[in-house]
Order: C-alpha cells, then sequence, then structure tokens
C-alpha cells in the first residue's frame, strides 16, 4: 500500500465518520423542530381558543349584570359581542382537535354554553329578574361556572399535552447531541490508532533510516537498512542500500 494513500485513507476515515454524525445529528434536530413546532402550534391553538372563550364568558357576565340593573342596551350589545367572540374561539377549538378524546370536551362545552345561552337570552330588564340577586346565583351563576369549569378542562388537557412535548423535545434534543458524542469518542479513539500507524508505517521507519544515514556517514558502519513497510519507504531504503553498495 502507497504511503500517500496509508495518509489519505485515515483523514477519509476521520472525515466520513465526523461527516455521517453531522448528518444524523442534522436531521434529528431538524425533525424535532418541525414535529415540535407543529405539536406546540396544535396546542397553544387550542389553549388560546379556551382563554378566548373564557373571555366571552366573563363578558356575557358582566351584561348580564348589566340587564339586571335595567340598562338594556348597553347590557344587550356585551352579550351579542361576547356571544360573537365566543362561538369564534368554539370554531377554532373544534376544528383543531389534536388530542384523543378532545371532541367529548368540545361537546360538553357546546352543551353546557347553551344551557347558559338560554337562561340570558329571555328577557331581564323589568322583569321579576332585574336586580334579583338571588335569581342570578340560582338560573344564571351556577351555568355560567359549569361552562368556565369545561372550558378550563379543555385548556387543561392541552396544557398537559404541551408539557408532554416539551418534555419529549428535551428527551429527543437529548438523543440527537449523542451522534455528536459518538463521533467525538471515535475521532479520539480513531486518532490515537491513526497516530500509532502513522508512527509506526511513516515516522520509525524514518528515524531508522536516519540513523543508518548518520552512522554509515559519522562511523562508515555498512549501509543495511531494513524496512518492513511496502511502500515508498521500503523503495527508498532499497536505494539507499544499492547506492551504498555501489559505492564500496
Amino acid at each position: 500500500m502507497k504511503l500517500r494513500f496509508k495518509i489519505l485513507s485515515g483523514f477519509f476515515a476521520l472525515a466520513l465518520m465526523l461527516a455521517l454524525a453531522g448528518v444524523w445529528s442534522i436531521y434529528e434536530l431538524n425533525t424535532i423542530g418541525t414535529s415540535a413546532h407543529d405539536m406546540l402550534k396544535d396546542n397553544y391553538q387550542s389553549v388560546h381558543a379556551a382563554n378566548t372563550m373564557l373571555e366571552a364568558l366573563e363578558r356575557e357576565d358582566s351584561g348580564i349584570l348589566l340587564l339586571m340593573l335595567g340598562k338594556w342596551e348597553e347590557g344587550r350589545r356585551i352579550l351579542d359581542s361576547g356571544d360573537s367572540l365566543f362561538w369564534s374561539g368554539f370554531d377554532i377549538a373544534q376544528h383543531n382537535l389534536t388530542i384523543p378524546g378532545e371532541k367529548r370536551y368540545i361537546d360538553i362545552i357546546r352543551e353546557k354554553y347553551n344551557n347558559f345561552k338560554q337562561v340570558w337570552e329571555k328577557p331581564i330588564v323589568s322583569t321579576y329578574k332585574e336586580r334579583n340577586v338571588d335569581w342570578y346565583f340560582e338560573n344564571i351563576h351556577a351555568d355560567f361556572l359549569a361552562v368556565k369549569s369545561a372550558i378550563n378542562d379543555l385548556r387543561h388537557i392541552n396544557s398537559e399535552t404541551m408539557y408532554r412535548t416539551a418534555t419529549s423535545i428535551k428527551d429527543r434534543s437529548n438523543r440527537a447531541v449523542m451522534p455528536g458524542i459518538i463521533a467525538i469518542t471515535a475521532a479520539l479513539v480513531f486518532g490515537s490508532l491513526f497516530n500509532f500507524f502513522i508512527n509506526y508505517y511513516v515516522v520509525n521507519p524514518l528515524l531508522r533510516i536516519n540513523r543508518a544515514l548518520r552512522e554509515y556517514l559519522q562511523e562508515g558502519q555498512p549501509l543495511d537498512i531494513e524496512i518492513e513497510t511496502n511502500d515508498e519507504l521500503k523503495e527508498l531504503s532499497n536505494l539507499l542500500n544499492a547506492l551504498s553498495a555501489r559505492a564500496d
């Protein structure tokens, strides 16, 4: 095997290991980034939709209280805007079902909200309901809390899923680092072996040639260089031996 090929093959093997480890790490990190973005995006949309519905409920509760105070126009305006806001959030949530069993939570929210809405849709101003706190707590507040609880359940399962996703991303990122660690370890091991073979096939033969030439020139000892490798250094030693024999 030629000396140049020996050296180049060592560097090529080292570069190949590092390249494969780099490609592997890039692939893993890219996969993690894509999947994490999609999962977190879906869960975030559901959490945001739940927050929108909760905000809408708070508005509607304020509108009901205004109606109970006899402020019909302002109360109805707030109720209508709250109802519109609620359904916009609900529409996002029901079209973003990414968790097993999530549809059941959506159905419960729809049912609870419709029950809540049926109560405040009926006239309140100029009826016995106006300024009737007992009626509010007996008929409105319980339904309000039921809808709020159902929405919080939806938000909770999506928040938990986001947490599990974050934990999964952390575990996968740790695995993505492993190729780099393996590559570094392999590079150190291979570098040590490569250094050994360079010393064995290149450095030691050169030292032997130098020592033999020095003894020949300084002490006049016969030049007899023995190189075990079958490469340019072997050829050089043979030429030097032949030159020495001719000179003698």
